[in-house]
């Protein structure tokens, strides 16, 4: 396998005409395959013929996670013995949505990660310890194996949690990088100093972090971020990607956000009202897979608002790049004349000294407006202690949030649900109209 696929390195207009060849190729495929699309393409009165560039896509509806969760067998363009692995996505916004990956999906699975890996910095015989869930239907975990394998890189497979057993598996087989969630770095730091490890002596090199926000919106450290390599000097980076795409935007070393693969995944930027943003703002990710066999999906809305960034990178990809998630957004809170994502709440609470745990409950209150209750368990409860913390809030989010203390375990026993494959840190009790 090249580790480094010359299309990334192409200029603008050779990967578009190379992402325009793949468009015609999916849609082809989609009204052969797809009953879900061949009903909106009829519906829509959509020639498929006439979407010959990636400004045709506008001709054709988006398609949303409310579509995948009410025609979910639709859009499956293979039979169920095809089916080589089932996963489901974490339910986010209601009941799982089932996805199934065909031989060569997970070819292509593999695919990914391996070159997203690589655009890490992770090599051919490098040791590297996952942190997350390999089953429970969780694809993210799967994707992982699969594509250090076809890297040619050793895997040590711990799953998420237990401190101890970590640094045991750190400590015996020496890995140079980790897969992890970036607040569980900051609970090894502490079990290490604890314990009179000599973490920062280890043989960890780095981390390649899912689910945590690592940069601020100009690509500087997060305070998560600062309060980790404040500790421990390892290298940090950032991956985003999701079940439905299949494709992950990983950081080069760089660290000027993640690298979209062109050979995988068409994406558009998109405005309220759907129409692409001025170039440097924020709107929601659409994207379009390519090469996927068993559930392929045609503008397909994230609900993740991002900023891209089409600048030459200096690693020499010419890739368009996706800045830090800024929020769902299904999950924007509007509190008190102020916009906010729970990714500002994250932030600020996974490095406030002194909680050990914590959940955000957004509820909608009797007039119609959000309200906000921080949950938290501390290490020392005084009123001291929640008068700064939400004077910190005041300060850092211009908001004061209700926060309430609960026991520790009480409060671990709400964060982790046995149905749930995720640490439940965000509840949104929020009424949908």
């Amino acid at each position: 396998m090249q580790v480094y696929p010359k299309i990334e390195y192409a200029s603008s207009e050779e990967i578009k005409v190379f992402q325009e060849k793949k468009l015609q190729e999916l849609l082809i495929y989609l009204s052969e395959y797809s009953k879900f699309y061949q009903t909106l393409f009829a519906k829509e009165n959509i020639q498929i013929q006439e979407i010959r560039t990636l400004e045709d896509l506008a001709a054709i509806p988006t398609t949303s996670k409310e579509d995948l969760q009410q025609f979910n067998q639709d859009f499956f363009c293979v039979s169920k013995d095809k089916i080589a692995d089932f996963s489901t996505t974490s339910g986010t916004l209601g009941d799982p949505v089932s996805f199934g990956l065909s031989d060569a999906d997970l070819d292509r699975l593999a695919y990914n990660e391996a070159i997203s890996f690589a655009c890490a910095g992770i090599k051919k015989g490098d040791l590297v310890q996952t942190m997350t869930t390999i089953d429970k239907r969780f694809m993210a975990g799967l994707a992982y194996f699969l594509g250090l394998r076809k890297l040619g890189a050793g895997i040590i497979r711990m799953g998420p949690g237990i401190p101890e057993l970590q640094w045991d598996s750190i400590l015996r087989y020496e890995p140079k990088f980790l897969i992890t969630v970036p607040s569980f770095l900051l609970k090894l730091i502490e079990y290490a100093e604890n314990h009179g490890i000599d973490y920062r002596n280890s043989s960890v090199f780095g981390a390649v972090c899912i689910g945590e926000s690592l940069r601020n919106q100009d690509f500087s450290p997060s305070l998560l971020a600062k309060k980790i390599t404040e500790k421990w000097d390892i290298k940090l980076y950032s991956t985003y990607a999701s079940t439905e795409m299949s494709t992950a935007f990983t950081e080069c070393e760089h660290q000027k956000g993640g690298h979209q693969h062109p050979e995988l995944i068409i994406t558009e930027i998109l405005d309220e009202n759907l129409k692409p943003v001025k170039e440097g703002e924020s709107g929601e990710l659409v994207i379009t897979t390519l090469g996927v066999e068993a559930l392929p999906l045609l503008r397909f809305r994230t609900g993740d608002i991002v900023k891209a960034h089409n600048e030459l990178c200096e690693c020499g990809r010419t890739t368009l790049r996706l800045g830090p998630v800024i929020g769902r957004k299904q999950q924007m809170i509007k509190y008190k004349g102020t916009t906010l994502y729970p990714t500002a709440f994250d932030d600020l609470l996974n490095t406030y000294e002194g909680i050990s745990t914590y959940q955000i409950v957004i509820r909608t209150n009797e007039i119609g407006t959000d309200e906000i209750l921080v949950k938290i368990s501390c290490v020392k409860e005084s009123e001291k202690f929640i008068k700064e913390l939400k004077d910190h809030f005041r300060a850092k989010l211009r908001v004061t949030p209700e926060v309430r203390v609960y026991e520790h375990l009480e409060l671990l026993a709400m964060i982790h649900d046995l149905k749930s494959r995720k640490p439940i840190h965000f509840i949104d009790l929020r009424e949908r109209f």
